[in-house]
């Protein structure tokens, strides 16, 4: 098999093995499956042009990095753009957790600021440590720190009762 049909294969295969983990966490980032799809085809598409330059270990950083830049440029300039609706889709909750506290927690992510957000998701849905959060955001690790600690606090109130927040809410000590 010649070098370019090769690369087209590995990517395919790393497309098929990763692509709902990465729209997870872009469905979390950006609070709606549409948008998350979105994020995700533009991410691998950009990742898809590189895909010969990047290292197989560092596969992941580098497409968590492209996503977190893809989702920060679709929210320039698109405040109060989003549209609620009555009837959110039911979609199979991850790992035990029952549809009422996934649903509580993502609705609590909504409140939360962007970076308070972006924190959260990197630190506690992807479990990134502080070191990598901050190199992944580009802030400094003490920020990352307060953003996680503001973002706890003001979720605590929100789903404090729910068994997913509790999971979070340990790890964060």
């Amino acid at each position: 098999m010649g070098g370019r049909a090769k690369e087209e294969v590995e990517f395919a295969e790393y497309f098929a093995t990763h692509v709902a983990r990465w729209r997870r966490t872009a469905r979390f980032l950006s609070g709606s499956w549409h948008d998350a799809d979105d994020l995700v085809q533009v991410a691998f598409v950009r990742l898809f042009s590189v895909w010969r330059r990047v290292k197989a270990d560092s596969v992941d950083a580098y497409l968590r990095r492209i996503l977190i830049n893809v989702y920060l440029s679709s929210k320039r300039g698109q405040r109060g753009r989003e549209v609620p609706v009555a009837v959110l889709p039911e979609v199979p909750a991850p790992d035990g957790v029952d549809g009422a506290d996934r649903v509580a927690l993502r609705e609590a992510l909504k409140a939360l600021t962007p970076g308070q957000r972006r924190a959260v998701v990197l630190r506690y849905w992807e479990g990134l440590t502080v070191a990598e959060t901050a190199t992944v955001m580009g802030i400094s690790e003490g920020t990352v720190k307060s953003q996680t600690a503001r973002a706890v606090s003001a979720l605590r109130p929100l789903v404090a009762d729910g068994p997913a927040f509790t999971k979070v809410a340990h790890t964060s000590r």
